[in-house]
C-alpha cells in the first residue's frame, strides 16, 4: 500500500477514480490530499488538512470495498504521515458506527465539547481526537 500525494499522482488516474467514487472532493483531494494505491491502482484516498499549527483534520476518508480490511493499516499509515508532518493532534469526523470502533480501537478519544469541535460543527456522526506522539 502506498500514499501518494494527489497532486504528484497521474491526473488521469486520480480522474477516473473520482468518476468510480461519487462524493470526493477533488479540489480538496488535489491540495491536501493523498491517494492509496495498491499493486498500481487507486483504491482509496483522504485528505489531511491543517487546521491550525500542528493540528489535522483527516477528512474524506476513503478506501473501496474490495480493500476495506486494510482499513486499518491505512489508519496506521496515515497517522505515521502525520508524525512525520510534525503533527501534534489528528481529529476525525465519522459517520459510520464500525468506523467508530475502529477509531477507538487505535486509541483515538471522542470529542464533545473542545475548541476544534464547536468551530467546525456537525450535526451527525462523532468527533475523535489522536494525541500523537
Amino acid at each position: 500500500m502506498n500514499l501518494i500525494p494527489a497532486n504528484q499522482m497521474d491526473m488521469k488516474k486520480v480522474e477516473q477514480f473520482l468518476e468510480k467514487n461519487e462524493g470526493i472532493n477533488k479540489a480538496s483531494l488535489v491540495r491536501a490530499g493523498y491517494v492509496v494505491e495498491v499493486s498500481g491502482e487507486i483504491v482509496g484516498c483522504f485528505s489531511l488538512e491543517t487546521m491550525e499549527e500542528g493540528i489535522y483534520w483527516l477528512k474524506q476518508l476513503y478506501i473501496n470495498q474490495t480493500n476495506a480490511s486494510k482499513l486499518p493499516v491505512l489508519l496506521e499509515a496515515i497517522l505515521t504521515l502525520a508524525k512525520q508532518q510534525q503533527a501534534k493532534s489528528v481529529y476525525v469526523h465519522s459517520h459510520q458506527p464500525v468506523v467508530d470502533i475502529l477509531l477507538e480501537a487505535l486509541q483515538f478519544h471522542p470529542q464533545k465539547e473542545k475548541m476544534f469541535v464547536d468551530k467546525y460543527k456537525r450535526d451527525e456522526g462523532n468527533w475523535w481526537l489522536y494525541h500523537v506522539s
